[in-house]
């Protein structure tokens, strides 16, 4: 007859390892609002890179992201629940149509081939989690910023032979007198050097390595200082560091060095709103923006090839009259006034020009109109 002794120690490492499941459903279900409905997928996009050997340099490859990823669920109902929990006579929040920039959450993302995500956070309303922002608006009160991570590490783990780029900035809060402070600085610190966070994160520091190194993790892109803590922090920090400081608001030709030491460079496009007259046509803003794209790319694809390329194809003109939402400069507007679409629908012909060219991480709105852009893409 067995001892109970015996049997318990049999059952406890069942116990156990039930309980992280039951743990890890549970933040999972809290990360739904922004990172999705988890599930397990297979075929199509959803490990594109297990056709690269593992010797490919990061520097090398065409990674493609989305801009502001976080407000696909982001509503009229989303923007109402906030006078709730705040008040939005002291907060000057846009109508939704202005910061809505995606239309799926992170698990389809993924599973589409998207593979750099652009992370805004701050504090919440009661200054003490971090969680989603687009400028004022919150996207989610449940979808913490550390839980939504265990949805990447999650995802990595079912899709060993893909990688990921994060980029995390600071972004306004819906909280009075709210500032990127101390509190926060430390809170994102040891959310990104938690022992979850070593494991799934690349180690390294100040530079990009090969993607046999980078399969199952996470480099991380730090849009962010942490001017309000010790040098110690930002030293403990891996990934690549892109100072808000340097990064030129509305910078159509950026030039960054993330690794002082061997002078590696990031040559990065950000002209999110082309500065045309007030009353500019919706056609004439997407031109402006899509020559900006295309002047990037097109500079991917033949100079500096040991270089970061970093094009962001995301726009907005929402000071114009009438505003151009991010919807209207990457779709159109639908009609006879934007009749070759928006910058996705004219980027598509140019990217199938550029077959077997290097052209980096490139951030787009609403990726996934027209069906053939990111197909487009992955097969440069």
């Amino acid at each position: 007859m067995w001892k109970a002794s015996v049997v318990v120690a049999m059952v406890l490492p069942l116990a156990s390892a039930a309980l992280a499941d039951f743990a890890l459903q549970t933040v999972l279900d809290n990360t739904t609002p922004i990172f999705g409905s988890y599930k397990k997928s297979t075929g199509g996009k959803v490990e594109w890179m297990k056709r690269y050997p593992d010797e490919t340099l990061l520097v090398h490859m065409n990674i493609p992201g989305t801009h502001d990823s976080a407000t696909w669920n982001y509503t009229q109902a989303t923007q109402d629940a906030l006078r709730g929990i705040t008040d939005l006579n002291q907060v000057d929040v846009p109508v939704p149509e202005a910061l809505r920039c995606q239309e799926l959450s992170f698990i389809d993302m993924l599973d589409m081939g998207i593979r750099a995500f652009d992370l805004r956070y701050a504090l919440d309303p009661t200054n003490s989690t971090l969680i989603f922002y687009h400028a004022q608006a919150l996207l989610s009160e449940t979808a913490t910023i550390n839980n939504v991570l265990f949805g990447f590490y999650k995802w990595l783990d079912d899709h060993p032979s893909e990688t990921i780029f994060l980029s995390f900035q600071y972004q306004g809060s819906t909280g009075l007198y709210a500032s990127n402070n101390a509190a926060v600085q430390l809170q994102l610190y040891n959310i990104l050097t938690s022992p979850a966070a070593r494991h799934y994160f690349m180690q390294n520091k100040d530079e990009l390595g090969t993607l046999g190194e980078s399969r199952g993790k996470i480099t991380l892109m730090r849009r962010f200082d942490l001017d309000k803590l010790p040098d110690s922090y930002t030293a403990a920090l891996p990934g690549l560091h892109f100072s808000p400081s340097l990064w030129t608001d509305n910078g159509a030709d950026i030039t960054l060095i993330y690794n002082k030491a061997k002078r590696l460079r990031a040559y990065i496009e950000d002209y999110y709103q082309p500065l045309t007259p007030i009353g500019s046509s919706a056609i004439e803003n997407i031109r402006w923006k899509y020559n900006a794209t295309v002047k990037s790319i097109r500079k991917a694809t033949s100079h500096h090839p040991d270089s970061l390329f970093w094009t962001w194809a995301s726009s907005n003109n929402i000071a114009n009259d009438p505003p151009d939402w991010p919807r209207i400069m990457a779709l159109g507007n639908g009609t006879q006034f934007t009749p070759d679409g928006g910058v996705n629908q004219q980027l598509v012909p140019f990217l199938k020009r550029q077959k077997g060219k290097r052209v980096g991480i490139v951030m787009f709105d609403f990726f996934e109109e027209p069906s053939d852009l990111i197909d487009a893409f992955l097969d440069l």
